[in-house]
C-alpha cells in the first residue's frame, strides 16, 4: 500500500514538473525544421479559442516581489539628524547632539565660540545663532549652553538646555 502511494506521488510530481518546465525532459527531440515548426505553430493558432488568443502570460516587475522585513532592524529609529539626512549648509545646519566645542573666545563684539561638527568642520557661533534643532543661549569661558528643540514621544514640542564644555569632567559627555 506503501509502495503504492509513493509511486503515485512519484508520478504526479513528475506531471507537474512537466507541465510547469516543457523544455526539459529526459530525452532530447530531434531535430525539426523551420517549416515544420511553423506549421506546428499555425495549427496551435487556429486551435485557439479567441478568448485563450488575447491571454498573455505576465512577467513579474521588480514591484512585484514582496520583500521581508530585516527582524534585525529595530522598529522604532532614535537615530539624530545628520547621518544621512540632507543639511543645510553652515550654521544652520549644526545638530546640538553632534557638535564638540573646541574652545571659546573674548572679542569687543562678544563671546564667540569654535565648535566643530562630526565630519570636523570648524565653525564660529555667538550667543543667539540658531542651528539646526537649537538655539546658542550663552557662550562662557569653559563651554557653551545650548537649548535644544525636540519632540516627546506624544510629537510634543520639547526644549532643553544642554551645556557642552570645553573640557568634559569624569562622567560627562561631550
Amino acid at each position: 500500500m506503501k509502495l503504492a502511494k509513493s509511486i503515485m506521488t512519484l508520478c504526479g510530481a513528475m506531471a507537474i514538473a512537466a507541465c510547469l518546465l516543457p523544455g526539459i525532459s529526459a530525452q532530447s527531440a530531434p531535430a525539426k525544421s523551420k517549416a515544420s515548426h511553423r506549421a506546428a505553430r499555425e495549427r496551435r493558432a487556429e486551435a485557439r479559442p479567441a478568448a485563450a488568443a488575447e491571454v498573455r502570460p505576465v512577467k513579474a516587475t521588480p514591484d512585484d516581489v514582496v520583500l521581508k522585513r530585516d527582524p534585525f532592524v529595530p522598529l522604532v529609529n532614535d537615530k539624530k539628524p545628520g547621518g544621512g539626512e540632507h543639511l543645510p549648509p553652515g550654521k544652520a545646519g549644526l545638530v546640538v547632539a553632534t557638535v564638540t566645542v573646541e574652545g571659546t573666545v573674548k572679542s569687543p563684539s562678544g563671546m564667540v565660540a569654535v565648535v566643530s561638527n562630526p565630519e570636523q568642520r570648524v565653525y564660529f557661533i555667538r550667543e543667539g545663532d540658531r542651528l539646526y534643532d537649537g538655539t546658542v543661549l550663552k557662550i562662557g569661558l569653559d563651554g557653551v549652553t545650548f537649548q535644544e528643540d525636540s519632540k516627546d514621544a506624544f510629537g510634543r514640542p520639547v526644549q532643553r538646555e544642554v551645556t557642552k564644555r570645553i573640557y568634559a569632567s569624569a562622567g560627562e559627555q561631550q
